[in-house]
């Protein structure tokens, strides 16, 4: 697995990174729960057939200090707006994972040219009492990976130091990462993305782990019937809330199948 290209765009001040690599028609992804301390497999797949263009979330690794700067809902969808148009990703097709699947709905929700085709593994934003999703933030630190993956050990590999990295600013940047997520998405992930989802214009496909602990799975249905474009939910067997670390290639190939 080799390494992408890595550039840094200016956010609100803070330097971010821009991941970059393959060849084809661009498809930008958001990053889940934790974001990406390293690259990962399942965009190897993508980068197979396409331009996959990846970047940092404020405040998720990569993201330096940006969610500190941003204190309403708007400042968050004005600052991810301007992070994919600054990536060269403006009018591509988008995939999100977990919260960055959330906030790359409200981007085709609130400017619909921004985005031509949508994926979205498993997204936050919806709540529902009858049926609320686990609060990742409420968790003791060791049963955080088996909410993330379906195995485990995956997530803690994902989390783990690489060879090299500072052993001081390696957690600082994971706890960081926690608590950017926390600034938009706590308590229980809940935006009121619901009132925006009429406004998505753009075919999306929704993929759901067929273990995840974290988002229910009813939460597809809620999301498709809302969602004005054409819309299919597909299940990824053996996957959990990631399903992008659990399932890479499955997942992949049913994004790489949509955005066709």
């Amino acid at each position: 697995m080799s390494e992408p290209e890595t550039t840094t765009i200016d956010i609100n001040g803070f330097a971010t990174r821009v991941w970059r690599k393959g060849t084809g028609p661009k498809l930008g992804y958001l990053a889940g729960l934790g974001g990406l301390p390293r690259w990962m497999p399942f965009l190897d797949r993508l980068a197979e057939s396409r331009t996959v263009i990846v970047p940092s979330l404020p405040g998720f690794p990569g993201g330096d200090r940006g969610h500190s700067v941003l204190d309403t809902h708007l400042d968050w969808l004005l600052a991810v707006r301007a992070t994919l148009d600054a990536a060269g990703l403006a009018g591509a097709d988008l995939a999100g994972s977990s919260v960055g699947a959330s906030l790359a709905a409200e981007m085709a929700a609130v400017w619909p040219a921004s985005v031509r085709k949508l994926a979205l593994i498993a997204p936050f934003g919806l709540f529902d009492a009858a049926d609320p999703p686990t609060d990742p933030w409420a968790q003791r630190a060791d049963a955080v990976p088996g909410l993330m993956c379906a195995d485990p050990a995956i997530w803690t590999a994902m989390r783990s130091a690489p060879e090299g990295a500072n052993s001081i600013a390696w957690p600082i940047e994971q706890t960081r990462a926690s608590e950017a997520a926390a600034r938009i998405f706590w308590p229980l992930g809940n935006t009121r993305l619901e009132k925006r989802l009429p406004l998505i214009a753009a075919p999306t496909l929704l993929l759901w782990g067929a273990e995840d602990r974290i988002m229910p799975r009813s939460y597809a249905g809620r999301f498709r019937a809302a969602i004005a474009g054409p819309t299919e939910v597909q299940v990824i067997a053996g996957a959990g809330h990631l399903a992008e670390l659990d399932r890479p290639d499955a997942v992949a190939l049913a994004i790489l199948g949509w955005m066709a």
